[in-house]
C-alpha cells in the first residue's frame, strides 16, 4: 500500500467511524472513556470486536458463547487477536483501524480487536496490572470454545502491545503453549522488570514468539522475551522523539509507541526492517553480525507479518537477538552497505568515517561516529554504512577521515581497496575503489568501479 492509499484509508476510517453496516445494523466500536472514568477507575469488561475482510469498516461484537450462531466469525480461517495495553485517559488507542486493516490484507483471516479498555482504563497503574490475569482468564475462555467449535489452536496469533503484550502471554500460558504464535510490541517494563517467566510474556507461552523492542529504558521491557527479539536503534531511545521534558506527553510515550508504528509499517511493506542477529548492538553498528550465515539461503530475518521463511532455524537456534537502525520517520528503513576498507599508512591515527553517496545533484550521508577507529598500516577495517535515503544509480561516493586534529600537519591516509557491498538488496553489484591517497579531515570523491572477484 503507498502512502498515498494509507491516506485515503485514514480518510475514510474517520467518515465511516459511527456508521451503520451493510445490513443496516450499527457497529461495535471500540470502548471511549471520558477521563473522569479513568481517575475513578473501571470495572473490567472485555469485549471482543469481529472485522473481516466483509465487515472490514464495520466492527461486530462477539459473544462469548455460541459461536457457531454468529454469521461473520469463520473459524475455518486463522484469528488474529490484537490486544491494548494501559490505557490511563481511556481514549481508544490511535492505531486500532489502522492494524485491523493491515492484517486483513497479509491473508483472509478473523481480526479480533479485545477491548478491555474498561480495567485498563484507570490512572492507577497497578490495577491495570492485576486485571490483565482476568481478562487473559477471559480470552482463554473464548479461544477454548473456539476450539470445541473446529478452531485449531495453531492458527491463533495473539499480537500484545505493551500491557497487552504480557496479557497474550498469560493466554498463552493457559492454553500450554499451543497456540500458533505470539507477537510482542515493547512489553510492558514497570511491574515486570525481574519477573519470573511465569509472570510475563516467555517463549514458552506458543509456538513461535517474535517481540519487538523500542524502550527498554523506561516504559519497555529489557532483556530478551521471545524466540526472536528485534531491538529497534538497540532498544532503547528512538530518533526523533524528544530527549527533554519540556516537549510534553511525546517525550514519555513516544519511544514506547514507536512500536506499533515500526510494525505498522512492516505490515503494510513500506518498510524494510531487517534484523541482524548478534550479541549487542555495538557489536552491530561495528559490522560485526551482517552474514546471517545459518539463514541461507533466506535473507536475514525481517520484521512483519510472514515469518515462514525464518521460523524453523530461529526454533532450532533457540533465542536470537537481532538488531536494526531507522530513521526518524516514515519509511523509516535506512539503506545498509557494509564496508570494507584495507588502509596501508605509514602512521597510526585515530577517526571516524564519514561516507557520502552521490545520485544526481541528491547525496545521502552515513557518518559513522559511534567509535573512534584504528587506521594503521596494512588494516582491514570491516564497517556498517547505514544512510537515510536509498539513492540508485550510484554516480559517486566521497570519504572524509576525522581525526579531530586542527592545528598539526594534516597526515596522509592510503586506502589499498574500499568496498560497499549493499546488505538489504543483494542483487545489486557491490561498488569498489582502489587505490587512494586522502587527507585527514578533507573529503575525497571518486566514481564507484566493478569489483574484482580476486581481490
Amino acid at each position: 500500500m503507498t502512502p498515498r492509499r494509507l491516506l485515503c484509508l485514514v480518510v475514510l476510517l474517520v467518515l465511516c467511524k459511527g456508521q451503520e453496516s451493510g445490513r443496516g445494523e450499527p457497529c461495535d466500536n471500540f470502548t471511549d472513556l471520558y477521563f473522569h472514568e479513568s481517575f475513578i477507575g473501571t470495572i473490567l469488561d472485555v469485549r471482543l470486536l469481529l472485522y473481516t475482510r466483509s465487515n472490514l469498516y464495520c466492527g461486530r461484537e462477539l459473544s462469548h458463547h455460541h459461536l457457531s450462531s454468529q454469521p461473520f466469525l469463520n473459524l475455518s480461517l486463522p484469528t488474529a487477536f490484537v490486544i491494548h495495553g494501559y490505557r490511563p485517559t481511556g481514549a481508544p488507542p490511535i492505531w486500532v483501524d489502522h492494524i485491523v486493516h493491515l492484517l486483513a490484507e497479509q491473508e483472509d483471516m478473523n481480526v479480533v480487536v479485545v477491548d478491555w479498555n474498561r480495567g485498563a482504563a484507570n490512572l492507577n497503574y497497578f490495577t491495570a496490572v492485576a486485571n490483565t490475569r482476568q481478562a487473559a482468564n477471559n480470552l482463554t475462555g473464548f479461544i477454548l470454545n473456539m476450539q470445541e467449535e473446529g478452531a485449531s489452536l495453531d492458527s491463533v496469533h495473539l499480537v500484545g502491545v505493551s500491557l497487552g503484550a504480557h496479557l497474550a502471554g498469560y493466554v498463552g500460558a493457559n492454553l500450554k503453549g499451543k497456540i500458533g504464535r505470539i507477537t510482542g510490541l515493547d512489553p510492558a517494563g514497570p511491574m515486570f522488570t525481574g519477573a519470573q517467566p511465569d509472570e510475563r510474556l516467555d517463549p514458552s507461552d506458543a509456538m513461535f514468539v517474535d517481540v519487538l523492542h523500542t524502550d527498554m529504558n523506561s516504559f519497555g521491557l529489557s532483556g530478551a522475551h521471545g524466540h526472536i527479539d528485534y531491538y529497534a536503534n538497540g532498544g532503547a531511545d528512538q530518533p526523533g522523539c524528544p530527549k527533554t521534558i519540556f516537549s510534553g506527553k511525546s517525550y514519555f510515550v513516544c519511544d514506547h509507541q514507536r512500536s506499533m508504528f515500526l510494525f505498522l509499517c512492516a505490515l503494510n511493506r513500506t518498510c524494510n526492517l531487517t534484523g541482524y542477529p548478534c550479541t549487542s548492538y555495538s557489536d552491530f553498528l561495528d559490522g560485526r553480525c551482517l552474514q546471517c550465515e545459518a539463514f541461507k539461503p533466506h535473507p536475514c530475518p525481517q520484521l512483519g507479518y510472514d515469518v515462514s521463511r525464518w521460523r524453523d532455524t530461529l526454533l532450532r537456534l533457540g533465542q536470537t537477538k537481532a538488531y536494526f537502525s531507522t530513521t526518524a520517520t516514515l519509511p523509516y528503513s535506512k539503506a545498509s552497505y557494509r564496508v570494507d576498507m584495507v588502509t596501508w599508512n605509514q602512521y597510526l591515527r585515530w577517526g571516524v568515517i564519514i561516507l557520502r553517496i552521490h545520485s544526481g545533484r541528491n547525496f545521502t550521508e552515513a557518518r559513522i561516529d559511534h567509535k573512534l577507529f584504528r587506521l594503521e598500516q596494512y588494516t582491514s577495517t570491516r564497517l556498517l554504512a547505514q544512510f537515510d535515503e536509498d539513492l540508485q544509480p550510484v554516480q559517486k561516493i566521497s570519504l572524509r577521515i576525522a581525526t579531530g586534529n586542527v592545528i598539526g600537519p594534516r597526515y596522509k591516509f592510503r586506502l589499498l581497496r574500499i568496498r560497499l557491498s549493499p546488505l538489504d538488496r543483494p542483487d545489486r553489484p557491490s561498488m569498489c575503489r582502489y587505490d587512494i591517497i586522502l587527507e585527514e579531515n578533507m573529503e575525497v570523491s571518486f566514481r564507484p568501479l566493478p569489483c574484482d572477484p580476486r581481490l
